[in-house]
C-alpha cells in the first residue's frame, strides 16, 4: 500500500479546507441581512480585485496579468469569464438572501453533468455510455421538478449553467485561477464602482449603516480569495479525480445547512429529485473513476 507523501497530505488538506469554506458560504453571506444581493455583488466584486490585487503583489504574479492586459483584444474570453462568474455569485447570494440554499446546493451537485454535456456539445467531446446516462438521468430530475411539481428551478439551472459555462471559457483562457481571477474581477471593477457611486447619489449604499456590516462587505474580498488559493495549494499537489471527489463536500455541505440551520423545506417529490441527480453523480463519477484506472 502506497503512503501519502507529506505534498499529499498537504494537498488533501488544502482541498478540504477550499471546498468547506466555500460549503459554508451561507452561513457567512446570511450576515447580509437588510442588504440587497445586487448591492453584495458590487462590493464582493470591487474588494475582491483589491484583496486580489494585494495577494497578487505579494506573490510577485505581475507578470503574466500585465502581459494578458497587454493584448486587450485578446481579453474576450477572460470578459466572457467575467459576466458568468459575476452571474454566478449575485444569483448564490440572493438564493442565500431568500432561503433558497437547497436550490443553491443542487445546482452545484448539477454543475459537474453540466460540464460533461458542455463538452459533448459545445467542445465535441466524446463520453462514455454511463456518463451519457448521468446526464439523460440529470435532466429528468430537472424536467420532474417542472412538469410534477410546477416548479421552475430557475436558481438550479441558474447557478450550474452559469458555473458550467465559466468553466468552458476558463478552458479557452492561458492565464492561472489567481491571476485569471483578478483580470476578471479587474474588468468589472469599473462597472462595480459606478454602481457603488449611483447607490450612493441615491442614497441607497448600506456601506455606512454600521461597523459590522462595513466589515462584512469589505471581508467578501477576503472570503472570495481565500479558498481559491487554497484550491489552487490543493490541485497542484492532487490528482484531478481526487480534487473531483472532495468538489462534493461543497454542495453536501450547502445542503445541510438549508435543512437543519435554515429549516428550509424538503418535500418527498424534492427528495426524490436530489436523489435522481445524486444517482446520476454516482453513476458518472464510476465512470471517471474507471477509466482512469483502465490501461491505455
Amino acid at each position: 500500500m502506497k503512503t501519502a507523501t507529506p505534498e499529499a497530505t498537504k494537498g488533501v488538506l488544502f482541498g478540504l479546507s477550499a471546498y468547506t469554506i466555500w460549503g459554508c458560504f451561507p452561513l457567512y453571506f446570511a450576515l447580509f441581512a437588510g442588504v440587497p444581493s445586487y448591492e453584495v455583488l458590487i462590493h464582493r466584486v470591487i474588494w475582491s480585485c483589491v484583496f486580489l490585487a494585494i495577494v497578487v503583489t505579494a506573490l510577485k504574479r505581475w507578470q503574466p496579468i500585465m502581459a494578458a492586459l497587454a493584448h486587450p483584444r485578446k481579453l474576450g474570453f477572460v470578459f466572457g469569464c467575467a459576466v458568468f462568474i459575476a452571474l454566478n455569485w449575485g444569483v448564490y447570494i440572493y438564493a442565500v438572501e431568500t432561503r433558497h440554499v437547497l436550490q443553491a446546493s443542487l445546482g452545484y451537485f448539477l454543475t459537474p453533468l453540466v460540464n460533461v454535456g458542455l463538452g459533448m456539445l459545445v467542445l465535441r467531446e466524446t463520453i462514455s455510455r454511463l456518463q451519457v446516462v448521468a446526464v439523460a438521468l440529470a435532466a429528468i430530475a430537472i424536467l420532474y421538478q417542472f412538469f410534477l411539481l410546477g416548479l421552475v428551478p430557475w436558481i438550479t439551472l441558474v447557478l450550474a449553467f452559469s458555473f458550467g459555462t465559466y468553466g468552458l471559457l476558463r478552458k479557452q483562457v492561458e492565464l492561472d485561477g489567481l491571476s485569471g481571477l483578478f483580470v476578471e474581477t479587474l474588468l468589472l471593477l469599473p462597472v462595480g464602482l459606478l454602481a457603488l457611486a449611483w447607490l450612493g447619489s441615491a442614497g441607497q449604499s448600506h456601506f455606512g449603516d454600521s461597523t459590522t456590516i462595513m466589515v462584512l462587505l469589505i471581508s467578501s474580498g477576503i472570503a472570495t480569495a481565500v479558498p481559491l488559493l487554497l484550491f489552487a495549494g490543493a490541485a497542484r499537489r492532487l490528482r484531478l479525480a481526487t480534487v473531483g471527489f472532495l468538489m462534493y463536500i461543497n454542495p453536501t455541505l450547502q445542503f445541510l445547512i438549508a435543512l437543519f440551520v435554515f429549516d428550509e423545506m424538503m418535500s418527498g417529490e424534492k427528495l426524490l429529485s436530489f436523489a435522481m441527480i445524486w444517482v446520476a453523480l454516482g453513476l458518472y463519477s464510476w465512470s471517471a473513476w474507471s477509466g482512469r484506472r483502465r490501461p491505455a
